[in-house]
């Protein structure tokens, strides 16, 4: 699913996991706060992303410490109901730790948590409604032009994709392999380097998809980072071999910002009476299925952000 066709509930409950505490908050003004704090309290702080990664000690009574956010997860610090750090207290003797340090360190994390739902819910918002308006001018472009082709990538754009899926369902085809091509990580390319590398991002991506496409491929752009294509008559294997060569090719893609990679789902269209948009929809299900072991693979996170890295040096 495109980042701009999620409804806005649905994203912001949604796109809260793909935040880290760096992207919440000036990491070095909670630093200096924690610091200031625990010298003041004469406790040791340490706060963890969401995951128990180390990413501030205040103070040395966590050495040797390894935090398990599972089964001692410290303070939590949630936003929109996503834990998305820990906070670990720990005083000179445990056993009597002073009530107010506590009842402070509790007014940090609430102070946190509001601080980073604020700032969420106010990028989110504008993300949203930008994204909202380039989507309607794209539309009207469209509709203006009569145009089959996206105008950013050169593949069917959505609404003649549409019409070749009703054409494809009135022929009688099957089978019809359906497959949803969603780009990971759009939304950080567009956050760290803008609209341009984003799109840039967009085009090496449907450029993979057409390379690898045989002449009677239907392949569209049918949201702002997500692409269907249809195979009809698709022999066996075919479309899953087709997914794992872009996949492939978006790895082996050497480039000093951009990191391609996608998420593929596919089902298949077998009996006549089926719809090829509900079947577009359950290989959008299968899609995110892929999309969670993608982005869980070792290494992938490294690679994301090695234009970042090299941008910063």
């Amino acid at each position: 699913m495109g980042y701009d066709a999620i409804p806005y509930e649905k994203r912001i409950k949604e796109n809260i996991k793909n935040y880290t505490l760096s992207n919440l908050y000036d990491m070095e003004i909670v630093k200096r706060y924690l610091a200031g704090l625990a010298e003041v309290l004469k406790v040791n702080l340490l706060l963890t992303d969401r995951h128990g990664e180390k990413e501030i000690v205040a103070g040395d009574g966590f050495a040797g410490f390894h935090p398990d956010v599972v089964n001692e997860p410290g303070r939590k610090i949630r936003v929109c109901g996503r834990t998305i750090g820990h906070l670990y207290l720990r005083g000179p003797e445990p056993a009597g730790m002073d009530p107010l340090a506590a009842e402070l360190v509790d007014g940090t994390v609430a102070l946190l948590a509001r601080l980073g739902e604020e700032g969420y819910l106010h990028r989110e918002s504008s993300i949203y409604l930008e994204e909202l308006e380039k989507q309607l001018e794209t539309r009207k472009h469209r509709m203006s032009g009569n145009e089959k082709e996206d105008i950013l990538t050169g593949v069917l754009n959505e609404i003649y994709f549409e019409d070749k899926m009703k054409l494809i369902d009135r022929s009688g085809v099957i089978p019809v392999a359906v497959i949803n091509v969603n780009i990971n990580d759009w939304k950080y390319v567009n956050d760290h380097f803008g609209d341009e590398e984003s799109d840039r991002l967009i085009r090496t991506v449907a450029e993979i998809l057409k390379e690898e496409a045989k002449p009677d491929y239907v392949l569209g752009r049918i949201d702002g980072d997500v692409f269907g294509v249809l195979i009809p008559m698709a022999e066996e294997e075919e479309a899953e071999g087709y997914g794992e060569r872009v996949q492939n090719k978006c790895l082996a893609y050497e480039d000093p910002v951009l990191a391609p990679s996608v998420a593929v789902g596919i089902v298949y269209k077998t009996n006549i009476e089926e719809a090829l948009e509900e079947k577009l929809s359950d290989a959008e299900y299968e899609m995110f299925n892929n999309k969670f072991e993608v982005k869980n693979a070792p290494g992938y996170r490294e690679r994301l952000e090695k234009g970042r890295i090299i941008k910063e040096k």
